[in-house]
């Protein structure tokens, strides 16, 4: 395995032209008593430095999964990844043991969790669990790590974060639960950030202001932040580039703006007409039809074409390839040019 010299900042990886992360043609499959469900099915994409990905997607299609692919967290079996590549800062990790991955995990890639309250030890205090990065990464002592941690709490705009600092879990509200996830999440000073979902179940406004210091904890570090969520309204403004995924392959892959401004995959599309507009007031509003393909028995051709009010024989028989269409924009549709006008 090749790795790079190490950065200023000691780590041992450093990115190449801002590159951080390099997901290439990734499977993954979970054997199951019924058969293999195949979730991911050749997800490609990158990341670099300072740089918002969207990865959008109903429940199901697959963004929760590579993060975890991504994370070295999958339960292996029933999980599998039979193919695929990911590389950060060039260095590939899925040829790494265990113990390397142990060393990526945390200090160099994180992970915000999609359920605060469920992925927090509910019998430690929440300083404690912030403070146990530090002591297992850093070999920091108890009363150094408490002090981090209650800085970190700080950064993250938990009040009286040194009085609250020994409270458990269940004493915080939603909200400040997700922050104390983002604390732990950015101790180790990682390089990339995944959120996933961050924003669930949260009131419009604790979205905003979770979103807000997402960005700004992005801006001070200079983090890549991918950004996992099915709410394309809480993604217009702070990403730069989208991925829509769907039965676990990129259908769409496009920079913010153009992708919102003129869709090039008839499933965006419909993501998109679903999103309540002020100017729709008292129209009914749009929905995709049908449901999202059992994994166990994708459908032949394209995965969309049981759902696609615009699907042709073509769509029946042959799965289209991600393929560029325009400057900057990829598209898993036949017809993407004629229909769509990308």
């Amino acid at each position: 395995m090749t790795t790079t010299a190490p950065s200023p900042t000691g780590s041992r990886f450093t990115p190449t032209n801002g590159r951080l992360l390099d997901v290439e043609n990734l499977h993954v499959e979970f054997h199951t008593r019924d058969g293999v469900a195949r979730a991911i099915n050749g997800a490609s994409f990158t990341l670099d430095q300072g740089e918002t990905l969207a990865i959008l997607g109903e429940s199901g299609s697959g963004k929760s999964v590579t993060a975890q692919a991504i994370m070295g967290i999958l339960d292996v079996p029933p999980a599998k990844i039979p193919e695929g590549s990911i590389r950060y800062c060039g260095t590939e990790l899925l040829t790494m043991n265990e113990n390397e991955r142990r060393k990526v995990r945390g200090p160099e890639i994180s992970m915000i969790f999609q359920d605060a309250l469920s992925s927090l030890n509910p019998v430690f205090p929440v300083g404690w669990q912030i403070a146990e990065m530090f002591r297992k990464h850093r070999g920091m002592n108890k009363s150094d790590s408490l002090d981090q941690a209650v800085r970190l709490m700080e950064r993250v705009k938990i009040p009286a974060a040194r009085e609250r600092v020994k409270a458990f879990p269940h004493q915080f509200s939603g909200g400040m639960r997700q922050r104390i996830m983002i604390a732990m999440a950015i101790a180790l000073d990682p390089a990339v950030l995944i959120a996933d979902e961050p924003t669930t179940a949260l009131d419009v406004t604790v979205q905003a202001q979770i979103m807000q210091l997402l960005a700004d904890l992005q801006e001070e570090r200079k983090m890549g932040l991918i950004l996992i969520t099915h709410d394309l309204g809480v993604v217009a403004d702070v990403a730069d580039r989208i991925a829509v995924m769907y039965c676990g392959r990129i259908m769409e892959r496009a920079d913010v703006e153009p992708l919102y401004a003129r869709p090039a995959h008839p499933y965006t599309l419909g993501l998109l007409e679903s999103i309540p507009r002020l100017d729709q007031k008292g129209q009914e509003l749009a929905a995709i039809g049908g449901l999202p393909p059992n994994l166990l028995s994708i459908p032949s051709g394209c995965e969309f074409n049981p759902r696609c009010r615009f699907r042709q024989d073509r769509c029946l028989q042959e799965r289209p390839a991600l393929r560029q269409v325009a400057p900057g924009r990829l598209s898993a549709c036949h017809f993407a040019e004629e229909v769509y006008g990308a």
